[in-house]
């Protein structure tokens, strides 16, 4: 047995229940099954997702809660439907109503399109730890194994996503290019359906608003948009109103943020020299040769190898003429993490790092350490456009360029997840044509060469063509494309809506039936 406690943390109107295995009960390697999201080795995910899927009801069970529905985000909690059926089995339901039963009342939503990211467990594992809960759930060994049966490159195993497609009413990807990709990925699990008629559907996600606006874009939506435009903001209507903000506003609005992310990194920087944590590279590589007069692109997110970090370092001189231009410079801000067990993607931290302090690029390369939240706002509110350029499809959704844009900045990215929706020809840049390509080298070709043919050509000439008042009015018009386009699409409060109408009262209104 593995003891948990369980928090209650209130956020607003909603409850948040947390399992904690950190209790005296439990044994030392017990104790540790919540202490960090992502551990090394098979053996100690299952137990997490145990503990989280078969805990989670359980624990929901002593509070005395009994969901309607049951909503899992990626295979992870995907036990959680092995422990329903068990329950209505011990009630003396059959084995095929109560999955039946289960099936109806669950939801099932995958976010990822890379096969890595989709937990698998060797069958021996499952024997290992699920050895006898078929015998409560009324099955053989054979058929409880066959709920998560698939064959993976290194062998056949018990796959999370597999079981949770099998096991929820309703599936759904997180952007429509996106569902379109899980219905050919799993198309194995329907064998007997066509691509286009795999029960996968789409529900694309978005940003809480709320606290992603900057305080100053807050005051300027108050003012032009209405003081309830926040109740309001999934209302494509009212955004209609941001053509009537003036053009040196919104700039003004704009460069005040871009000198607090400046003023903020070199800050950060200082403060990190005074107390003996950086040398004085790292000093450089932070940001504080970075000009707050200069066109300033932002990157920040997780380092995995197919979002292409150092896409735009392919051909180095190509980029360093723009870098270093006396007229037009151009700058750019890095940030973020990789997964601790994701070598190749700190290889690419590594890479930005010593390019970063390269005396050829001049300093206008940075590389922000110690990425969170914190630092996301400053850096989603202040550069001037948002770079993203994963390798197509592979890119699931993406909120961070939603966050952008909701503070003005537009975005540069390649035709993948939201952007396919968000794109309209008007509000920010696309890079490349949405074309797939089988060999990597190539995609990688076109694509650099088409971010350097819109930096050069439409980004860097717009950005520094000013009236006599020294206001980019064309770019102005794009920023404000930006928002009203892309706001009241990408949010919470509309995707939460949409969660609602099309998949949870569905499941309710058959669970009651």
């Amino acid at each position: 047995n593995v003891h948990a406690r369980v928090w209650h943390v209130q956020v607003g109107r909603v409850p948040l229940y947390l399992l904690d295995t950190d209790v005296d009960e439990n044994d030392p390697w017990d104790r540790e099954l919540s202490a960090r999201l992502y551990a090394g080795d098979s053996e100690t995910r299952i137990r997490q997702e145990m503990m989280l899927g078969l805990g989670g009801v359980r624990a929901l069970r002593k509070l005395g809660i009994s969901p309607d529905v049951f909503h899992m985000n990626e295979g992870h909690s995907a036990f959680l439907v092995l422990e329903c059926v068990r329950e209505k089995v011990a009630q003396g339901i059959p084995f095929e109503e109560a999955k039946r039963q289960v099936q109806k009342q669950t939801i099932f939503t995958t976010h990822t399109p890379v096969p890595a990211g989709h937990d698998a467990f060797p069958f021996h594992l499952v024997d290992q730890y699920f050895g006898g809960f078929w015998d409560e759930m009324g099955i053989s060994r054979e058929a409880f194994l066959g709920l998560g049966h698939h064959e993976e490159e290194w062998g056949t195993a018990f796959n999370m996503t597999v079981l949770a497609l099998r096991m929820s009413g309703q599936c759904n990807g997180v952007s429509q290019l996106h569902g379109k990709v899980s219905r050919r990925m799993w198309q194995s699990v329907w064998p007997d359906k066509a691509e286009d008629d795999v029960p996968i559907g789409a529900i694309t996600n978005g940003i809480h608003v709320p606290t992603w606006v900057a305080g100053e874009v807050n005051e300027l939506f108050k003012k032009y948009i209405g003081p309830d435009w926040v109740e309001r903001h999934d209302d494509p209507g009212i955004w209609e109103r941001v053509a009537e903000i003036p053009d040196e506003v919104l700039w003004e609005t704009h460069l005040d943020l871009k000198r607090k992310l400046v003023g903020f990194l070199r800050e950060k920087v200082r403060r990190q020299w005074v107390d003996g944590r950086h040398d004085p590279t790292q000093v450089l590589t932070g940001g504080t040769l970075l000009d707050p007069e200069a066109l300033t692109i932002g990157f920040a997110r997780r380092f995995a190898t197919y979002k292409r970090s150092t896409l735009i370092f392919r051909d180095l001189e190509r980029l360093r003429a723009m870098l270093l231009d006396i007229h037009r410079p151009v700058q750019i801000i890095f940030a973020g993490k990789a997964h601790p067990a994701d070598d190749p993607g700190k290889q690419l931290i590594q890479q930005i790092y010593n390019l970063a302090k390269h005396n050829q690029l001049g300093g206008r390369v940075a590389f922000v350490e110690d990425y969170d939240m914190h630092v996301a706002r400053y850096l989603n509110q202040g550069v001037d456009v948002w770079l993203n350029n994963p390798r197509r499809p592979r890119e699931a959704s993406g909120t961070s360029g939603m966050k952008t844009v909701l503070n003005g900045v537009p975005n540069l990215s390649v035709l993948d997840g939201w952007w396919v929706e968000g794109y309209n020809g008007a509000n920010g840049w696309a890079i490349g044509d949405g074309k797939e390509y089988d060999n990597h080298d190539e995609q990688d070709y076109h694509d650099a060469n088409s971010l350097y043919e819109q930096l050069e050509q439409e980004i860097i000439p717009l950005y520094y063509k000013r009236d006599r008042d020294g206001v980019p009015r064309g770019w102005v018009e794009v920023m404000r494309e930006a928002i009203r386009s892309c706001v009241p699409l990408f949010s919470t409060r509309r995707m939460v809506k949409e969660y609602t109408t099309n998949m949870y009262v569905k499941a309710m209104q058959d669970n009651n039936h």
